[in-house]
């Protein structure tokens, strides 16, 4: 019996994580002044477009921007994509943000100006606010009667609920007593009862209970008892989208439609009846509308048809800020045979604020790779980052990201624990990067179908690559 007792490691398959091209993002990394941290909220380099972007949300979060465009454009791959993620992630869950991208719209079973449409209704928001009698108080006791007998009559029980000031005993029925349960209340909770719905809400646990127990979980949260009337009239305030309240007013099946994503085309009739309802609740001071964002990515695949409509729509009184990113430059507008910057006609282009990204530098590579590895959990030898750094500078950076993952797994196959040089040389031969792949194009054309490329062109590798 002299071995060491093992326990077995069990892995928990509850939680599904998975990386994506932008899961390291939290934020625009920039500080209370708005100036951009070196590295902050995965963020790194593209300072001023950062900055800008900054002063952006500012605007949107004290409500002073709406009904406005801002344009992220710059090269492939310098983070024109982080940036609206990192402003998304900057304006919190109370502001509605809806993200599209421009290709979406030629697949969907609807018209490309209902799309629009519902993008952007999907992105203002509206906070219902109405008064409901709550019933709160520190949980004295809860006393449960169970039958002797299994199915003969119904759990009954008895509830005490005290403030500061006062004490009351309510009579339970079955649903009340499966909400507690629900709940797992017990006596020192603080809770909230509202009287409409029956609802319990577990607001925390009272502060003269702290030392009940010498241990407590970091979720225990301690709470004061509630002072006063035990029941008392208070505001809730619910948060919907206008798509929401559409979909719910223009389809038989109500809200199940928000589930099943089968909306289809909406009335103009029962959207200028909500508009009417939502301008009349604003009047009362029962409800307030919140711009929220609406990102269209690859916004040079509109076509003037949308351009038309986002114009017109940008102007109506409940327009959500738009912000559109695009790589393309002096290119032709979709659905026309006239060239503009970007792809967008200049009547639109005009009304945009235009934040402009620049390609990242070696050290800003470097930093980035450092992030993704720390992110997707890669243990990296010094040698190796700087072969994939010097790879990132001389390719790109979305290449040098997805060598990775590739040389993680060429290490797990040789059953090493720390990526190192070879594993970054051996995926580097295995896997092309566009420049190569071109070269070997124009090397073996003749061998391709349908190769268009006439021989003897030396400058065709370049041409096809930039």
């Amino acid at each position: 019996m002299g071995g060491e007792l093992k326990i077995s490691e069990t892995r928990d398959l509850t939680r599904l994580e998975r990386c994506g091209a932008h899961s390291h993002i939290r934020g625009l990394g920039l500080d209370s002044a708005l100036e951009p941290r070196a590295v902050s909220d995965g963020m790194v380099g593209q300072v001023s477009a950062r900055k800008a972007a900054g002063v952006i949300v500012k605007m949107i979060q004290d409500g002073k921007i709406a009904g406005r465009a801002v344009l992220l454009a710059g090269k492939p791959g310098t983070g024109k994509t982080a940036i609206a993620m990192g402003m998304a992630k900057s304006i919190g869950q109370e502001t509605p943000f809806s993200m599209l991208a421009g290709s979406e719209l030629f697949s969907l079973e609807m018209s490309k100006t209902e799309a629009l449409m519902q993008a952007f209704r999907k992105a203002i928001g509206v906070r219902i606010k109405e008064e409901a009698e709550v019933i709160e108080g520190e949980v004295v006791e809860i006393q449960i009667d169970r039958p002797a007998a299994s199915g003969a009559a119904s759990k009954t029980g008895k509830l005490t609920v005290k403030t500061t000031e006062m004490e009351t005993v309510y009579e339970l029925g079955a649903k009340m007593i499966e909400a507690l349960g629900k709940e797992k209340v017990q006596s020192g909770d603080v809770i909230a009862i509202d009287k409409a719905s029956g609802k319990i809400t577990k607001l925390g646990r009272s502060f003269s209970r702290s030392r009940d127990y010498d241990a407590m979980g970091p979720q225990t949260k301690f709470v004061q008892t509630p002072d006063g009337e035990l029941q008392k009239r208070k505001e809730i305030v619910h948060s919907v989208t206008l798509h929401e309240i559409d979909v719910i007013n223009s389809r038989t099946q109500g809200f199940l439609a928000l589930f099943t994503g089968d909306t289809g085309e909406i009335r103009s009739e029962v959207r200028e009846q909500i508009d009417t309802k939502v301008a009349e609740w604003r009047e009362e001071g029962k409800a307030e509308i919140v711009p929220g964002v609406l990102f269209i990515d690859e916004v040079h695949m509109l076509d003037i048809e949308c351009f038309s409509f986002l114009n017109r729509a940008l102007e109506s009184e409940m327009a959500p800020i738009l912000v559109v990113a695009t790589n393309r430059g002096i290119t032709t507008i979709r659905g026309t045979s006239y060239k503009s910057p970007h792809g967008i006609p200049i009547d639109f282009l005009d009304r945009l604020l235009i934040i402009s990204t620049q390609p990242y530098t070696e050290e800003d590579i470097r930093k980035i790779l450092d992030i993704r590895c720390q992110e997707e959990e890669v243990e990296m030898t010094e040698e190796a980052k700087v072969l994939l750094t010097k790879i990132g500078v001389e390719t790109s950076l979305r290449y040098a990201i997805n060598l990775i993952t590739s040389a993680t797994l060429a290490c797990q196959k040789r059953k090493g624990r720390i990526v190192e040089l070879e594993d970054i040389s051996r995926v580097y031969e295995l896997f092309y990067d566009v420049n190569r792949s071109t070269q070997y194009l124009m090397e073996y054309q003749s061998e391709f179908m349908f190769s268009e490329v006439p021989l003897g062109e030396g400058d065709a590798v370049d041409a096809m690559v930039s």
